[in-house]
């Protein structure tokens, strides 16, 4: 269940919430097969098991990009904003891949928010750190400062 603001104007006494955790994602090679469509990666550690067996991490692992995609639907998990006219991701920083992430693994994000500032027109901008946790892992898969402006 998301915390919720009632309004983009909540959000600017919030820098320093913790935002809780979303619920476990299976990442199955389906999925990695698809984003490797989607995107034209087809590396052999992604989409090949047979030969990813043999390989560094013993089986398939997500691209690093899927895992970062992930974080948008993670996201509203998260974070609700209420009485607004529209939400609107602006961007990413400080993103990072401490951990493969091997197919068939659960993964989550953890949310926390770093920054909050009223931008022009009322909006407010609030950028949300989403650590994504591999279940029984010691290291996460991703974290990724992601930015998002609503408006009232």
């Amino acid at each position: 269940m998301p915390t919720i603001f009632e309004n983009p104007a909540a959000l600017l006494e919030a820098n320093g919430k913790h935002l809780g955790e979303s619920a476990w994602l299976e990442v199955t090679q389906g999925r990695v097969n698809q984003f490797a469509e989607a995107t034209g990666d087809h590396q052999w550690i992604h989409v090949d098991p047979e030969k990813a067996k043999d390989g560094p991490f013993g089986t398939t692992i997500a691209h690093g990009y899927l895992t970062l995609s992930l974080a948008n639907l993670f996201l509203p998990e998260l974070l609700e904003v209420r009485n607004v006219s529209m939400g609107v991701n602006y961007g990413t920083d400080k993103t990072r891949f401490p951990a493969p992430v091997p197919v068939g693994s659960r993964i989550r994000g953890v949310g926390e928010i770093v920054a909050v500032e009223e931008v022009k027109n009322k909006a407010v901008q609030v950028t949300v750190r989403i650590t994504i946790e591999i279940e029984g892992g010691d290291r996460p898969a991703c974290v990724v400062d992601t930015i998002s402006r609503f408006v009232p």
